[in-house]
């Protein structure tokens, strides 16, 4: 199979969901999955994708359970997280053990500072042919776009949050 660069970026819900619904179907199909979540150390409820497809799906989580908010300084912690996930997921997609990588946020980490535009360049220059490359998030930089073979922007029209106020719910955002 020759692989792709896929970019879902944009203020609308779903661009995490949608990479997890490619990630399902990859795995359906026989294709070997790892999804890197960045910027997340929380309990989210897609964390047991493993344990539903043992061996075809793997997740690690770069982050710690705090949120940042942009302006912020990020800690040493938030720091190293964002680069040892950017180094395993890069020593993940390089190795060729997996058909589908997932970088979950990434396009956030950068734009809160954690990871710097031109460390996540040479990481998407250096995918092999053979791998389906997927990044997520809010505020995806024009060098992103410019290099994905395919950019979806999710764009948020109307949102429940907003006109009703509700919290995250397990199964549906969390």
């Amino acid at each position: 199979m020759k692989g792709k660069f896929q970019l879902y970026t944009g203020n609308g819900k779903g661009k995490t969901t949608a990479a997890l619904g490619l990630a399902v179907r990859g795995a359906c199909a026989g294709l070997k999955v790892y999804i890197g979540q960045f910027m997340k150390g929380q309990d989210y409820s897609e964390l047991c994708l493993p344990d539903h497809f043992p061996g075809a799906i793997a997740m690690e989580q770069y982050g710690t359970p705090r949120l940042i908010c942009k302006g912020e300084k990020p800690s040493e912690d938030d720091l190293r997280s964002a680069s040892t996930g950017l180094d395993r997921i890069r020593t993940v997609m390089v190795t060729g053990s997996y058909d589908l990588v997932i970088a979950d946020e990434l396009n956030v980490t950068v734009h809160m500072g954690l990871l710097s535009e031109n460390e996540v360049m040479d990481f998407i220059s250096q995918r092999p042919d053979d791998v389906e490359l997927v990044l997520t998030g809010r505020y995806a930089p024009e060098s992103f776009i410019e290099a994905a073979d395919l950019v979806t922007e999710m764009r948020e029209i109307k949102h429940y949050y907003a006109t009703e106020n509700l919290l995250a719910r397990k199964g549906i955002e969390s």
